[in-house]
């Protein structure tokens, strides 16, 4: 699989398709998913940001990278706290990939060990690739395998991974996040939803590489799932600069922290959203700051909640695409999280 990444950060289990799917503008692919086109079976069209939301990403990376190191050093010694020096990486691709280079470059410099590093598909509603779970295990002991993602929303991925792993009970199924508002995974660098800039853009910042997909004609018996790669990005691919700004804030002194588990029932709150908008299809509901970008970017919402109109520090690049996109913005009493995407349901057009 082509990418971005430099080599030596990641070993890349999947099937390159480049050519093979035609990607998607989002109210095709919305209205599919919608009918019940499982969205792993199609991919989106990417396109180049706007210089005015690059500049917002840009100033929440600077203002951020301090923050997100700090999680990922808090993240990664909580992970050699249990794992010890033999660790293995295993990110959830795509968002989880770069997290999973940022600890990897954490825990081999701070610690001065080798430590391995893939990743590998995981779709809600279709599982996680097997055939690369395989791989993995052929190489490496079951109990130095520690999966990482980006952050939680509702913790759909996690449920995922949970049932999953019935078919690898020598695995653990809880993983590891930087960011956990929904207080479901395994280990996080902290609970609040605060910005990881990696949500911030799409294939740009995450190796040139596209969302995962399985479709049956194309991924077939013994193959990984696919991805495509996006070379026509590669003159405006921010993937390392991403990666080297955060590493420039690594703060090896720091100790690990453990930040109590908030008493706010994330669920519940999401579970009100969708009462108080009349939303039967909880999947329509997408909280979290990752996951209400992760929407304007590439569904279509029609409506952004967020906590307040004044938080430009957090969600300055929300406000910039929702402005782009003519979604109105709508100050909602959140608990657990800064933001919440809500998709427009097309059949209520």
């Amino acid at each position: 699989m082509r990418s971005s990444y430099r080599p030596e950060d990641v070993e890349i289990l999947l099937k390159d398709i480049t050519g093979q799917v035609q990607p998607l503008e989002n109210q095709e692919r919305e209205r599919f998913i919608q009918q019940g086109v499982h969205y792993s079976e199609m991919l989106p069209c990417e396109h180049a940001p706007s210089e005015a939301y690059l500049k917002t990403f840009r100033d929440a990376l600077e203002r951020y990278a301090p923050l997100t190191a700090n999680a990922v050093g808090n993240l990664a010694e909580k992970i050699f706290q249990e794992k010890g020096e033999n660790i293995v990486l295993v990110s959830l691709a795509r968002a989880g990939t770069p997290i999973g280079i940022l600890l990897k470059r954490y825990l081999e410099q701070r610690h001065r060990i080798k430590i391995y590093h893939y990743t590998i598909s995981i779709i809600r509603g279709r599982g996680i690739d097997k055939n690369a779970v395989k791989y993995i295990l052929d190489r490496h002991a079951p109990e130095s395998i520690q999966f990482v993602d980006g952050w939680t929303g509702k913790g759909a991925i996690q449920n995922t991974m949970l049932e999953a792993m019935q078919d690898f009970p020598e695995l653990d199924p809880m993983i590891a996040v930087l960011s956990d508002p929904a207080h479901v995974a395994g280990k996080s660098g902290t609970y609040e939803d605060f910005l990881i800039a990696s949500s911030c853009l799409n294939a740009t910042v995450s190796g040139l590489i596209s969302r995962t997909f399985y479709r049956k004609d194309i991924i077939h018996e013994t193959d990984f799932h696919g991805a495509m790669y996006y070379q026509e990005f590669e003159n405006i691919d921010l993937t390392e600069n991403f990666l080297s700004e955060i590493e420039k804030h690594f703060d090896f002194s720091l100790l690990p922290v453990n930040e109590p588990c908030p008493e706010r029932d994330a669920l519940a709150e999401i579970r009100q959203i969708a009462e108080d908008f009349n939303i039967s299809d909880i999947n329509l509901v997408k909280p979290g700051i990752g996951e209400a970008t992760r929407v304007l970017l590439r569904r279509i919402p029609w409506k952004i909640l967020v906590h307040s109109l004044e938080d430009t520090a957090h969600l300055g690049h929300i406000y910039q695409l929702a402005e782009e996109k003519h979604i109105p913005v709508e100050v909602y009493p959140l608990q657990c999280y800064k933001a919440c995407g809500l998709i427009q349901h097309l059949a209520d057009n």
